[in-house]
Formats: structure tokens, C-alpha cells, sequence
């Protein structure tokens, strides 16, 4: 090759290295532009440094962003988390680069825009949300939705029926600050800041929510608490916050319970103790004497042989009568130790529920037995028996006669029980309210003050 040659084969591989070196410059420079944020684009940063004028943040453009002080105390008033040197946080960038070569950004807005996407999105799934009721006014309730305040319309309220008076409505609505309740959204208004939500359209998928997690939750030998719902001859069913579980009527009491209206009233709140729970089949076993003490545990401490006590009869059969010394406590007065044995039939002589004079015969604490006997009562033990009976019952009766009308107001007060428990079903489905609701529904939205927190 001659040198011309050579010559020119280097100035062309020159030139061709030079264009290669301006196409990729040129692509580095197009894909900056791309990528360089815009006015609106939410970006993620990391905290480099927080000062009274405010903070730098680095979003990985080789360039640094700047927080004003005024954001930061925008964040503050709305009580967002506090920021440091070397956090992660989402910003909106709100300007061009300034004199100093800084982008302009805004922590609190990110946090803002996060939080209306969000909403934005349940709006349009129609997924339940779950939320905290945080205050209430007039109109309805408020609760917090990430850092933008959400509101309830009356309308949309689970349990608060049209014939409330104003008083009532006030009591319910403050009763229930604190409870989480199941949400959707019906309407998201960045425009005029508005965010709307319904209880009664999500009631139902809510129910579902609670019910499966509170299985998944539930483990046995836990103590709850919970709402008796119902009651029927073999138990009583308790909400436990989302499920019901039956408390058997054997695991209603250590002692003998016929009816289980006897002791618990729909409405009740209840400390039980889960025995099983059946996750496939949806079945929660509950009990509330597995809580109270063990009678016989102590039985040797109330009782000893020759001891007189009263008792009820609670079932007569062929070989004697069982006799209730306390609740969870029973004996067993053989055939032969009844008054006039062996010639007497226990059918005749004894009716379940009778009030009986025993002697304590035999005490087998650990096998749960005791012995009892009325053959064995002296004449003179029995007759002072009969008269202490006598005086007894003229006590009572007098008693029951001056109490009959507190009583009265006792039993008509926890009959009111009863229907608010069932407000809290039939509302879903007809709260006496239509089930649109109007701007007269939110009037109140920012206005606390309708109802005093007293």
C-alpha cells in the first residue's frame, strides 16, 4: 500500500469514528430530553440534605431537586411523616430548573396525587376498602383516606334509620369513632377536593372480608369478645367481629341451663373462649363456662360429710332424684335415702324444681360425685329448716313487690337492644333513606363543629 493510501484509509476510518461518536452523542442527548421530568411527573428521590430553607433531594438526573421550607410545613399541618437525610420519598415536580440549576418539587402534593390515584383506582375496580372512622359532623362521617380527608354521607351509613331523632342520630354517629368499617368509593373530585365513600354499598363484600380473615385469624384456647345475635334452644350464637360462633348449651354454664334466655339476652357482650374451629366449613365452637371457675376444683372446701343443704331438684328418675347444691354442683339422692324408703316411688314424692333439705353423705371430688340423703335429716333440723323457708320467701316477696317497677324499666331499657342489632342488618338493604344522595348529604364535609365532641 503506498502512503496516499495509507493516508486516506486513515482519514476515513477518522471520519467514520467521528460520526459514530455523534450518533451516540446524539442519542444520549434525545434520550436526556426523554427522560428529563416534566411539570406533573411524579419521581422518587433520596433525602441528601434537610435545612431551615428546606431540603435537596437527588433524583438521579445529576442534578438535584429542591423542597421548600413552605412544603415542609404544609407536611407538618397535614401530620405526613417526617423526613430525613437518606429517605426515599415520592416528588412532584412543579418547575423547571431555577438560577441555581435546581428542579422545583413538592413532597406533600406526590404524597396528595398519591393518594387521589389511589382512589381513582378503587373507584374503578369498585374494591373494598378499609378505614377508620376518624370524626363526624351533621352530614355524616369522616374518615382518613392516606392523607386526604374522606366522607360518608348519612345516606350511606349502615344502621342509622330516617325515623332518628336528632339526638339518636348524634349518639350513633359518635359511637362509632374509632370502628373500622368496609368502604367503596362513589366519587373522586380532585377538582373540588372531594372524596366520597359508602358503607352500605360495600356491607356486604365487607361481611365476607371479615368473616375470612377472622378464620384465618382465630386459633383455639383464645379468649374473645363478642355480641350474642341469637339465641335457640341448643346455644348461642356471638359476633366475634365478623363471624359467628355457637356457644352449646353444655358450654353455656357449669351448671344445669334448660333455656338459654335464662342468663344471656340478644345484645349481650360476651368474654368466650374459642374451643375449635372448623376453617372448611365455617364453624367456630365457643364457650363461656371454660372461662369461670371450676366448681369442683373446690368442692371440698364448701362441703363435708354431715353438712345440711338446700337444694333444687333438677331430674327424677327410678333410682333417685339429682339434686343442684350450687350451680355446676350436683348429687345424687339414692332411692333408699329418700324420707320413707324403701316403700316410696322418687316420681311421686319428688318433682324436678322442688326446694330440698339434704345431708351430705359422701363427697368423691375426684370422680364429680356427691352423696346426699333426706332420711338421714333430723325432725327438728327439718322443721327449722321449714320456718327459716317461710320467712325467707315472706322477705322476698315483699322485695319483689317495692322492686316490680325498676324492674319494669330494667327489662323495657334492654328490650331496646334487640332492635338496634337488627337495624344493623336491615339498613343494608333499606336504611328509610333513598340510596342517592345529594350535595345536601356533604354540606358539612369540612365542618366539624356541627355536633360538639363532648
Amino acid at each position: 500500500m503506498t502512503e496516499v493510501e495509507s493516508t486516506g484509509e486513515m482519514q476515513v476510518q477518522a471520519e467514520a469514528a467521528e460520526e459514530a461518536a455523534s450518533d451516540m452523542q446524539t442519542l444520549l442527548e434525545e434520550h436526556a430530553d426523554y427522560s428529563l421530568p416534566r411539570p406533573g411527573d411524579i419521581r422518587e428521590g433520596r433525602i441528601i440534605q434537610v435545612s431551615q430553607e428546606g431540603a435537596l433531594v437527588d433524583i438521579g438526573f445529576k442534578r438535584e431537586a429542591f423542597v421548600s421550607r413552605e412544603d415542609l410545613q404544609q407536611m407538618r399541618r397535614a401530620k405526613m411523616m417526617e423526613i430525613s437525610v437518606g429517605d426515599d420519598v415520592p416528588v412532584l415536580v412543579l418547575r423547571a430548573q431555577d438560577s441555581e440549576g435546581y428542579l422545583g418539587v413538592s413532597i406533600y402534593k406526590a404524597r396528595l396525587a398519591e393518594d387521589w390515584l389511589e382512589a381513582e383506582k378503587l373507584l374503578e375496580t369498585s374494591e373494598v376498602h378499609e378505614a377508620e372512622i376518624t370524626g363526624y359532623n351533621r352530614g355524616g362521617l369522616t374518615v382518613q383516606f392516606g392523607r386526604i380527608r374522606g366522607f360518608v354521607p348519612l345516606s350511606h351509613v349502615v344502621g342509622m334509620p330516617r325515623h332518628l331523632s336528632e339526638a339518636e342520630r348524634k349518639d350513633r354517629l359518635k359511637r362509632k369513632v374509632g370502628q373500622k368499617i368496609g368502604l367503596r368509593v362513589i366519587e373522586v373530585d380532585r377538582r373540588r377536593r372531594r372524596l366520597i365513600f359508602s358503607q352500605r354499598r360495600a356491607y356486604r363484600a365487607w361481611q365476607k372480608v371479615r368473616r375470612k380473615r377472622l378464620l384465618q385469624e382465630l386459633q383455639e384456647g383464645e379468649r374473645r369478645s363478642g355480641l350474642v345475635t341469637s339465641i335457640t334452644d341448643f346455644g348461642v350464637f356471638v359476633d366475634l367481629g365478623g363471624a359467628d360462633g355457637l356457644v352449646h348449651l353444655s358450654e353455656l354454664s357449669w351448671g344445669r341451663i334448660d333455656n338459654p334466655s335464662e342468663i344471656l339476652r340478644i345484645g349481650d357482650e360476651v368474654d368466650v373462649l374459642v374451643l375449635s374451629v372448623d376453617r372448611d366449613r365455617e364453624r367456630i365452637a365457643l364457650s363461656l363456662k371454660q372461662l369461670q371457675d371450676d366448681p369442683w376444683t373446690t368442692v371440698d372446701e364448701r362441703y363435708a360429710e354431715g353438712d345440711l343443704v338446700e337444694g333444687r331438684v333438677t331430674q327424677v328418675s327410678s333410682i333417685g332424684a339429682f339434686v343442684e347444691l350450687e350451680p355446676g354442683i350436683e348429687g345424687l339422692m339414692h332411692v333408699s335415702e329418700l324420707v320413707g324408703a324403701p316403700a316410696v316411688v322418687p316420681e311421686e314424692v319428688l318433682q324436678p324444681n322442688d326446694r330440698v333439705l339434704v345431708k351430705v353423705i359422701r363427697i368423691e371430688k375426684g370422680r364429680r360425685r356427691v352423696g346426699l340423703s333426706a332420711r338421714r335429716v333430723r325432725r327438728d333440723e327439718w322443721e327449722q329448716w321449714v320456718a327459716d323457708k317461710a320467712t325467707r320467701e315472706a322477705e322476698e316477696a315483699e322485695a319483689a313487690a317495692s322492686g316490680a317497677a325498676e324492674t319494669t324499666d330494667t327489662h323495657a331499657q334492654a328490650a331496646l337492644v334487640e332492635p338496634d342489632i337488627v337495624d344493623e342488618v336491615e339498613d343494608v338493604e333499606d336504611n328509610g333513606y333513598d340510596d342517592d344522595y345529594n350535595d345536601d348529604d356533604y354540606d358539612d364535609y369540612d365542618d366539624d363543629d356541627d355536633y360538639d365532641d363532648d
